[in-house]
């Protein structure tokens, strides 16, 4: 539209909004004078009439060029512009991240003019690198320069030819000081020797930097520029702190016409498979489409509704969708409890897809997998986190935004205290005759209307309660490791400590085939993601002695029902770009695979009535040597996840006399079939008998005139 544009002393134009129709966030339109060329000075203006638009909502924000100084003797004068809006070829969103936070860029790469230390040094320079608990730590937050001067800078080397689109900064990362970077300059070079500044035009640009420590702020250059080598220069910094900041380059790689050799590319996944990130919408319209490509072995379902209103959907994959079959376990992975931990649900909705199509061709192990399992994966249980993160994108989202429920509640932390009632007993030695080891009660605060339990963990716990579960893995991100529970410390008051479970070795047999398969984590080469190594253990932990977690959805599952869960933390980028989705894939596919075959490990089987051969439910099944029961399911069935050994087991149920036999559970793919027929006690078959109003029989008056005097000389002898 057309603006005019009074020049008159002390007057400096406003920002004025342009609609564009749909804008996707990231998109950089620019504003140029109708017939003028990019670079165009109108005459008597110091600077080019291009402005680089900022997003809000579906409007572009663009604010003209401040006018020069008035010339003395000289009136106002008045000029008007027709202005036209194009979108740029190269945004900032349509060049990924160099990969700084991904790890993608190596140590290598980074430089920096000087250093505080070496834990400050040009390698911490990564945006939402976090910081270990101790002032000086080796592994610290951020790069912080050795000086206080405008001759400092960090430098990052591409490796070949790239066209740098943008720069986002944050603060330091630290408990203790409050230190950031509020304006720099960018230089770019292909030698390291000769450096040219960043210009919009002919001047150079001084971009704004942060306000504080955590938040990202994206710069967008005036215009993309190609180099080899980038370097952000530290104008002015915190006034109560010191240059240090956290860093990520956007850019797009070239063709290097020096290198004859072809440039070294990841191996792309073969899977044609939706690789980007789903909002709520369209994550609902690609489980649509799965279901409706596999109908026969698909079935998509809600468990609740978060606080917002949005449905948490579940897609079930099985040969027989929308029923528990006799002797098949039920498997689930959970995403996104974290709402900006945003890996997890993108693998779900790869796994999906990819268990569709492989189905349908017939692979003979996705085949035996869906037909002898029934799987549930739920992609998102903080929908509404999601979509707070979501909107900031991959890389402004930050290190926290999400991640709380739109109450603000840490799911992970919102489930019921259990442990702490089990713990008390075992002290008092009141398990397992007085108090259970397994299926403990919800505490009945926890069940109160007033309660601070938020509605997706409600219908999480229903979830739970409805479906025999017996393996899970709840998907995190953050860091690369696998923890198994407990994830609660044992001691109320320490921050960490070892505290295994009775089933400590399956956990960490579980853990460790997520571990040993997953291409990042059993890559020798990579460096740790933030202050703590993994590697030396494997890549596993013990949640407890990782960092306490009371409430957790793992120590929930194991103590209220059957089903054994782990916590995989995928990557050290909470919410990989775009670009990164392929190769999570390829790192995590043949993991998500192997961890759900782990649920034929152990035993399986049916305890019966042996007159009436009906399935006992909620029969105990008890493992000489362990400490944690597991119970059958509604029809009889039950698993029990077990190493290879040989195992005492016995089931009972009340009104049943107890019965134990010996289980061999081999190296073999295949659970070991251990079944149970049990016989009612007289007191039982009395009970029955009474209440059809049946004769009672002979044999049955004698077996209980035996008890009952066994009974008396029982008696007898105590006294």
């Amino acid at each position: 539209g057309a603006r005019r544009a009074e020049l008159c002393p002390a007057v400096h134009l406003g920002g004025f909004a342009v609609s564009a129709g749909r804008v996707r966030e990231g998109e950089r339109w620019s504003l140029t004078p109708q017939g003028a060329q990019p670079g165009w000075s109108a005459p008597g203006w110091g600077l080019p009439i291009v402005q680089r638009m900022g997003f809000q909502g579906e409007r572009l924000l663009a604010r003209p060029p401040s006018p020069p100084a008035p010339v003395a003797g000289q009136g106002c004068r008045e000029e008007r512009f027709v202005y036209s809006c194009t979108k740029d070829a190269f945004g900032p969103s349509e060049c990924p991240p160099l990969g700084l936070e991904s790890l993608r860029v190596s140590d290598s790469q980074l430089r920096a003019s000087t250093s505080k230390r070496y834990g400050l040094g040009a390698h911490r320079g990564r945006l939402n690198i976090q910081s270990g608990i101790h002032d000086g730590d080796f592994y610290d937050g951020g790069w912080c320069a050795g000086h206080e001067d405008r001759d400092q800078w960090l430098e990052i080397d591409a490796r070949r030819p790239t066209r740098f689109t943008g720069v986002i900064t944050q603060g330091l990362n630290s408990i203790w000081t409050y230190d950031w970077v509020t304006s720099y300059k960018v230089q770019f070079s292909n030698d390291t020797h000769t450096w040219q500044p960043g210009r919009n035009g002919t001047e150079e640009v001084v971009f704004l930097g942060n306000k504080d420590p955590e938040t990202p702020v994206l710069n967008a250059l005036p215009t993309p520029v190609v180099a080899r080598y980038i370097r952000i220069n530290p104008q002015t910094w915190f006034e109560n702190g010191t240059i240090c900041l956290r860093a990520e380059i956007l850019g797009c790689p070239l063709p290097d016409p020096n290198n004859i050799y072809s440039w070294e590319n990841e191996p792309m996944p073969t899977d044609k498979l939706d690789f980007r990130h789903h909002n709520y919408k369209e994550m609902r319209k690609l489980m649509k489409e799965v279901n409706e490509e596999c109908p026969n072995i698909t079935r998509v379902y809600s468990i609740g509704k978060s606080y917002l209103g949005l449905k948490m959907y579940v897609m079930e994959i099985s040969d027989n969708p929308g029923q528990h079959e006799l002797g098949e376990p039920e498997f689930r992975y959970v995403a996104g409890m974290h709402g900006n931990e945003v890996l997890g649900r993108e693998l779900l909705l790869n796994l999906m897809q990819y268990l569709c199509g492989e189905y349908t061709r017939g692979n003979p192990r996705v085949v035996r997998l869906v037909s002898e399992t029934r799987i549930h994966l739920l992609p998102s249980m903080n929908p509404d986190g999601y979509e707070t993160a979501y909107k900031l994108g991959s890389e402004l989202a930050g290190w926290a935004v999400g991640r709380w429920t739109y109450e603000g509640i840490d799911l992970n932390h919102n489930f019921a205290d259990l442990n702490t009632a089990l713990w008390d007993a075992e002290d008092n030695e009141l398990v397992p005759h007085k108090f259970p080891n397994h299926y403990l009660p919800i505490p009945e605060y926890y069940t109160f209307a007033n309660a601070t339990v938020a509605p997706e963990t409600r219908a999480v716990i229903n979830w739970m309660q409805k479906f025999p579960f017996v393996l899970s893995a709840n998907l995190h991100g953050g860091e690369l490791v696998v923890t198994y529970p407990y994830d609660m410390t044992r001691t109320y008051w320490k921050a960490q400590e070892l505290t295994p479970t009775p089933d400590d070795a399956v956990f960490r047999w579980l853990a460790t085939v997520y571990a040993t398969t997953n291409l990042a984590m059993v890559d020798a080469e990579r460096r740790l993601c933030h202050y703590e190594d993994f590697t030396r253990e494997g890549n596993i932990i013990n949640g407890a002695h990782w960092h306490t977690v009371p409430g957790s959805m793992n120590d929930f599952s194991y103590l209220h029902t059957n089903c054994f869960e782990v916590t995989v933390e995928l990557s050290c980028d909470k919410f990989p770009h775009e670009s990164e989705l392929p190769r999570e894939w390829e790192n995590n596919k043949e993991s998500l695979l192997v961890f759900m075959e782990q649920v034929r490990r152990g035993i399986k089987g049916v305890v019966r009535d042996k007159d009436t051969e009906q399935g006992i439910a909620d029969a105990i099944i008890a493992v000489d040597g362990i400490n944690h029961d597991v119970r059958t399911a509604f029809d009889g069935d039950y698993w029990r996840l077990l190493n290879p050994g040989e195992y005492e087991v016995t089931a009972a149920a009340e009104g049943y006399h107890p019965v134990t036999r010996t289980c061999r559970v081999s190296f073999e793919d295949n659970p070991t079939l251990c079944d149970f027929q049990l016989t009612k006690t007289p007191k039982q078959r009395l009970r029955e008998i009474l209440a059809k109003g049946g004769k009672i029989p002979k044999d049955l008056i004698l077996r209980l005139r035996q008890l009952r005097l066994r009974k008396l000389r029982a008696q007898r002898q105590a006294r």
